[in-house]
């Protein structure tokens, strides 16, 4: 087996929009990038020993966003670039609603003020001419550096992902998909004490959430441990914490929003649709996390990649595996194997797995009994019903995703 990564433009560089842009042709080059290194590897793998008809392409996070985008690609043209992907903590659904249209565009007019070329006749010609160091410049001003990512251009990205998920435009083949228990606590805002303070950050954490449908998911999101992540954190409030009283409810919410639910909701799509999927849960905290952390966003990464050495994480950060007991090291043997089969074979699953590490078999998604894998590290690793907080994700797959289609 074989492993190949590849580099592409980011920020600005690789996704520069407004009008100008789109007249161009030149959208979502950072995409754009990744599909020419995928058309490298069909064309040329086989000189490295590779089959060009058996790739898995496999990422996490944003990384994990671009699979799915490529598995949309075209609205979902199968160009036999990959006969499988890997999702962590990402997955197909991305939302772009019809605002980002002139907030792109609002964006590129910063740009282009910032860049010295706002006064020019072809503003986009006037920053192609400018060198890499002055461009970059601009680009990294605190304003414009974190701004820009994938939009719908009517060819790469066709329309609203949840769109195509509902039509079947997407390229059919088995995924392996999954989050970790404790997204939220990465992305939530924190210093929330009051009920009001929560409901403002709902409505804020989509353009299009009205004040009736806060009301809806507040409802679907008590303030009630037993139904939040970290439930056995304890009291999180005290006098001068920056986290607040409403830090778990947040936390719950946008987890739940930013990637748990549009993971369910490729789930139910591909078991719909009669397609292999395998879903899980990573729920282990690393030693460098803190019980505020829990099993939060990105924390997999070392388990799936064998990483028991801990290497790139000193000094930022303590190796994930330091003063752990010999289950953590397991779960990673267990995981990254289970990911090398499903690249090699299709499926997790085989009787050396169950005998080695004494888990169930991981059975594939289905609408009937929607189930999948949890990985841990401080019980045996099982199968659950995948059907936890499913009033408040609901609401989120069928109001909040469904809004931008509209």
């Amino acid at each position: 087996m074989l492993g190949v990564t590849l580099n592409y433009r980011l920020s600005a560089w690789g996704f520069l929009q407004g009008d100008e842009v789109r007249e161009s042709g030149d959208t979502n080059v950072g995409l754009r990038d990744q599909r020419l290194a995928l058309q490298w590897v069909r064309e040329n793998i086989a000189r490295f020993g590779g089959d060009p008809t058996r790739v898995t392409i496999w990422g996490q996070s944003a990384g994990a966003g671009s699979v799915g985008m490529h598995i949309m690609a075209y609205n979902g043209r199968d160009d036999k670039l990959f006969r499988s992907a890997i999702m962590e903590s990402g997955s197909p659904v991305a939302i772009s609603d019809p605002d980002r249209k002139a907030y792109f565009q609002a964006a590129y007019q910063n740009l282009t003020e910032s860049a010295g070329c706002s006064d020019t006749f072809d503003s986009l010609k006037c920053l192609r001419a400018l060198s890499f160091e002055t461009l970059n410049a601009a680009i990294n001003t605190t304003a414009l550096s974190n701004i820009w990512f994938p939009q719908i251009d009517g060819d790469i990205i066709v329309r609203h992902s949840s769109e195509q998920l509902k039509d079947g435009a997407f390229v059919h083949i088995p995924i392996l998909i999954g989050t970790n228990s404790d997204e939220g606590t990465s992305f939530s805002p924190r210093g929330i004490n009051e009920f009001e303070a929560f409901k403002k950050a709902i409505q804020a954490s989509t353009p299009l959430m009205n004040t009736s449908f806060a009301d809806r998911v507040l409802a679907a999101y008590p303030d009630d441990p037993a139904q939040n992540v970290l439930a056995n954190l304890g009291p999180t409030y005290r006098p001068g914490s920056p986290y607040g009283a409403q830090y778990r409810r947040a936390a719950t919410y946008y987890g739940d929003m930013q990637f748990i639910a549009s993971q369910r909701l490729s789930c139910e799509t591909w078991a719909a649709a009669g397609l292999t999927a395998y879903c899980f849960r990573f729920n282990a905290i690393p030693s460098w996390a803190t019980p505020l952390d829990g099993a939060t966003h990105f924390v997999e990464v070392a388990f799936t990649m064998l990483n028991l050495l801990g290497v790139g994480y000193p000094p930022v950060r303590t190796p994930p595996f330091e003063g752990k007991p010999s289950s953590y090291a397991n779960l990673a043997r267990l995981m990254s194997s289970d990911w090398i089969r499903f690249v090699s074979f299709g499926d997790v699953n085989s009787k050396a797995r169950t005998k080695t590490f004494g888990v169930p078999h991981w059975p594939k998604y289905s609408l009937r009994k929607a189930e999948g894998f949890v990985y841990d590290a401080n019980v045996t690793s099982h199968v659950e019903s995948d059907k936890y907080r499913a009033e408040g994700i609901s609401l989120i797959n069928n109001g909040v995703f469904s809004v931008y289609n509209r």
